[in-house]
């Protein structure tokens, strides 16, 4: 005999469920319990690789919108769905989670490329000497600059000239980080890059990897007409970078100079705080950037009162100056401190955190972008001199017959014989 309704609401009101609404409510609330409790499973190392990178991106990047176009949390879901059984396994999720955001500066450091970045940031350099950038309308890479005296310094590679293979490799397969790591190899080896410095022709050129010191800040002092100039080359923002330009400050200024070139010219960057350190020998109280980061929120980042060198000076700039190079050039710009000189910087107005992962990779993340203190926004478009500086551009940034130096050590002259009044900084 089969029990009725009515003995289904009788057993029902012993049980305590007035309805049989309750009971399924009771019951599906025990299934999902249960059902989270056999998926909670402990994740690999290499998964917990995945996911971290996955959290640092959600909690960083400072584009939300963008997050939300690409569906992030389902990257996530995709990543875990894959077989990650090895480094190399959750790296490639990792890469392919990160390429869903369209942005080439948010990327992963294999262990390798991370030590290599680290060595950099500390002043030394084995390989050939190129700065790297994504060039965003080919999804290639270019070429930032070309370190003094590195075996690309010497082989006049130019600011923006395309690097289209490495051995063979096209730089499209690659990927930017991946091409930087193939450009690495013991001393003394060779790599053979095809290049385009935009005739449209690929020429090869094989070059003999070695130790590079950066010197990432070089001085002197310069005789021109009737004046004593300062001469300050600043190739790179590493760490000791900021103390160094102050102390090649004081010894200029203790040599009399009358005025500062400041060249900045195939200074690709490196760390924002030493560009950020930097600035602040030089203005007094200004404002040196503004950033943006995700929340919308504008921080605007103040110079101290205490400046090392506050007379006349101009800045050189070029192609190849970028990231933090530029925070520093449209700082002096438009406080009206230095007059720009040369030719068009290279637009890279975004900032990235760079965190240490489990494994000894890194992952990079751009956490803000940031314009000048006027407002510029300078992401892809860069900043223009004052005055543009007469053409073929000058291969050797403050060697011999770098005849951009020459015009500036003129237009030094002209800004130190003008009547007082009239004088600007």
């Amino acid at each position: 005999m089969y029990p009725t309704v009515n003995d289904l609401s009788d057993w029902l009101r012993r049980k305590g469920y007035r309805t049989l609404r309750q009971l399924i409510a009771a019951a599906l609330c025990c299934f999902l319990v249960l059902g989270s409790a056999c998926t909670a499973v402990a994740l690999s190392d290499t998964q917990q690789l995945v996911v971290d990178s996955w959290r640092l991106v959600n909690q960083g990047f400072w584009n939300p919108e963008q997050l939300d176009a690409v569906r992030w949390k389902r990257q996530r879901q995709k990543a875990m769905e894959r077989s990650i059984e090895s480094s190399d396994d959750a790296y490639s999720a990792i890469e392919s989670m990160l390429a869903q955001l369209g942005d080439p500066y948010t990327r992963l450091l294999r262990p390798e490329d991370y030590t290599a970045l680290k060595d950099s940031t500390n002043g030394s350099l084995s390989g050939v000497g190129l700065q790297l950038g994504p060039d965003e309308s080919s999804n290639g890479v270019v070429v930032i600059s070309a370190l003094e005296g590195s075996p690309a310094g010497e082989a006049e590679i130019t600011s923006g000239t395309q690097l289209l293979s490495v051995d063979g490799r096209a730089v499209v397969d690659l990927g930017l980080e991946g091409t930087v790591a193939a450009l690495r190899g013991d001393v003394g080896s060779q790599v053979v890059l095809t290049l385009d410095n935009g005739s449209g022709e690929a020429n090869e050129l094989t070059l003999e990897r070695r130790s590079v010191d950066l010197r990432p800040v070089r001085t002197r002092r310069l005789r021109s007409g009737s004046h004593t100039l300062g001469y300050l080359r600043i190739t790179q923002f590493s760490e000791g970078v900021p103390e160094q330009v102050k102390e090649a400050l004081t010894e200029l200024q203790n040599k009399d100079i009358e005025g500062l070139v400041l060249d900045l010219r195939n200074n690709s960057g490196g760390l924002v705080s030493a560009g950020l350190a930097v600035a602040d020998n030089f203005l007094s109280g200004g404002p040196i950037v503004e950033t943006r980061n995700r929340e919308g929120i504008n921080d605007t980042i103040q110079a101290s009162l205490q400046t090392v060198y506050d007379g006349p000076m101009v800045t050189l700039v070029n192609g190849g100056t970028a990231s933090a190079s530029e925070i520093l050039a449209g700082a002096l710009q438009d406080n009206e401190r230095a007059t720009l000189l040369g030719g068009q910087t290279f637009g890279k107005g975004l900032i990235q955190t760079l965190t240490n992962l489990s494994d000894g990779s890194g992952l990079a993340v751009t956490v803000a972008g940031y314009v000048t203190p006027s407002g510029r926004d300078i992401q892809g478009e860069g900043i223009a001199p004052d005055r543009g500086l007469s053409d073929p551009e000058p291969l050797n940034p403050g060697g011999d017959g770098d005849r951009w130096l020459s015009e500036a050590e003129q237009w030094m002259e002209a800004l130190l014989e003008q009547p007082a009044d009239d004088t600007e900084a």
